[in-house]
């Protein structure tokens, strides 16, 4: 059954290296929608256990204001995985984000870890996760995930096809997992886009990523928050449409119809749910500030 999806905006997820304390500090004030505190990629083995504790201490100091704060984890095979998912869990960010889910006996490894109810954000990086989207979504709906993240970089890896700025060989792969998301009323971020001295080249695959209906893009590089948030904010014009649905709707003498006309154009009541959400996504970006 499709689920409501959340009107919280992650136009732009910013993944920090949790070790890195001017990085964190930045953060705090940094013009995204989303910081992940990350425990995986950008930090090297013998730095783990000084990022996850650096992590902890961040949630417990707060100061990030509107953003959601999300811990990336190490995946579940490594040394580091379980205990950073126990510790995550306790210090309770507004998600915990665990990579290389692949199956929905991962997603149960992962919350059997964690010893909690904290929301769950999952890493869609291989392919066998790919080939059992419907699996992983219907299973991760039931265990408290609440989005999705594309590791586009590891799963074009695992392909072995381009990653160009167009990402021919991934659009297979990133319209079906909107699908899958969607089916269950899930959010989805985009992957990274790695050259971050390209801005021309990121707004084109931010353009692109909206187009395929994700959220937001994950981020490396603070330079690259305006460009995303641009991109993936509801357009003034669609804002004024969305309204003029609702306002039809909501008149009386339109109570239980199944379609109206609006200057011309006909709706229909389903385009009314659609209209809500984009408005109250508008509204939090307005209040954020951002």
């Amino acid at each position: 059954m499709t689920m409501t999806p959340s009107t919280r905006p992650r136009r732009s997820a910013l993944y920090v290296p949790a070790h890195h304390a001017r990085a964190m500090e930045k953060a705090r004030s940094a013009r995204c929608d989303v910081v992940i505190l990350d425990l995986e990629d950008s930090v090297g083995p013998e730095e783990k256990l000084q990022a996850r504790t650096a992590a902890a201490e961040a949630i417990h100091d707060g100061g990030f204001a509107s953003r959601e704060v999300v811990i990336r984890t190490n995946a579940l095979s490594t040394p580091w995985g379980m205990e950073d998912l126990a510790v995550a869990a306790q210090v309770m960010p507004n998600a915990v984000l665990v990579p290389k889910i692949s199956a929905a006996s991962d997603l149960a490894a992962a919350r059997a870890a964690m010893h909690g109810s904290v929301p769950m954000w999952i890493m869609m990086e291989t392919c066998a996760a790919i080939l059992r989207l419907n699996e992983i979504a219907t299973a991760g709906a039931k265990a408290g995930v609440e989005a999705w993240v594309i590791g586009s970089s590891d799963l074009a890896k695992e392909m072995r096809c381009a990653q160009g700025v167009a990402r021919p060989g991934l659009q297979t792969a990133l319209s079906l997992s909107v699908m899958a998301a969607r089916a269950v009323g899930l959010g989805i971020l985009d992957g990274v886009f790695f050259d971050a001295a390209n801005p021309d080249g990121f707004a084109i695959q931010c353009a692109q990523g909206a187009s395929l209906g994700f959220d937001g893009k994950t981020l490396i590089h603070p330079n690259q928050i305006e460009i995303a948030n641009r991109a993936f904010a509801p357009e003034p014009a669609a804002i004024a449409w969305a309204r003029a649905i609702i306002a039809a709707y909501d008149k009386p003498e339109n109570a239980g119809k199944g379609l109206v006309e609006i200057n011309g154009r006909f709706v229909e009541r389903l385009h009314y749910d659609e209209a809500r959400n984009l408005v109250q996504v508008a509204e939090a970006i307005e209040a954020a500030g951002r």
